[in-house]
């Protein structure tokens, strides 16, 4: 939490956090962070406000200076390549959460550049149904001054890791929006499909986000 917050004032990011808003006298334990994925940077603003590990795609292991402090804090890495490899992420991350960790998952499995929610992922939204675990959903938001989506800060599409930290460099104030949404407790869910829940979460971000 520490490198991440001098991280974000190194490069001038400021964390709005809004909405349901964790404790920070007390963080949450046994909790799944489920959010969008916009930048490089929503690591670091998610990890400012709650201690976390991250379930990371495997790629990320060979990244300059990020690769090597999310190894040192402990990732869950998978590999998408290989089909089986969910398998056994799915029982490291309840693993995991059970032992009281919170963790945070990407489920679309990519960046986007804000505009766009793709499709979530449920296969390890089951580890957290397994794990009793609290899902809180999370919208990231990267706003302009005028409140239209600042795209500039997206690492998505086309754009490399350093022109990303280039074009977030040339800003003068970026801010980073978290919506904490309200948390959902999956022991208290009748309805424990984990296909049926990654739907509704994903409508849940969609919503405030007003995509």
């Amino acid at each position: 939490m520490w490198w991440c917050k001098h991280l974000l004032s190194a490069f001038n990011i400021r964390v709005k956090v809004i909405g349901d808003i964790p404790s920070g006298n007390i963080p949450p334990t046994n909790t799944m962070l489920v959010a969008n994925h916009i930048s490089w940077a929503d690591i670091h603003a998610l990890n400012s406000v709650v201690p976390l590990r991250f379930i990371a795609k495997a790629e990320i292991k060979a990244w300059p200076i990020f690769g090597y402090l999310s190894t040192k804090a402990n990732a869950l890495y998978i590999d998408r390549t290989k089909r089986h490899d969910a398998a056994r992420i799915v029982e490291a991350t309840a693993q995991s959460l059970a032992s009281g960790d919170n963790l945070c998952l990407f489920p679309e499995g990519t960046t986007t550049d804000g505009s766009e929610l793709k499709p979530f992922k449920s296969s390890l939204i089951q580890a957290a149904i397994h794990a009793n675990a609290i899902i809180w959903p999370v919208a990231i938001r990267y706003p302009r001054p005028d409140g239209t989506n600042n795209t500039e800060l997206a690492y998505a599409g086309e754009t490399t890791l350093k022109e990303s930290m280039q074009h977030a460099l040339n800003q003068k104030h970026p801010v980073v929006e978290l919506h904490f949404l309200t948390p959902i407790h999956t022991q208290d869910l009748a309805d424990k499909d984990r296909r049926t829940l990654t739907l509704h979460i994903q409508n849940l971000i969609r919503t405030k986000l007003g995509i």
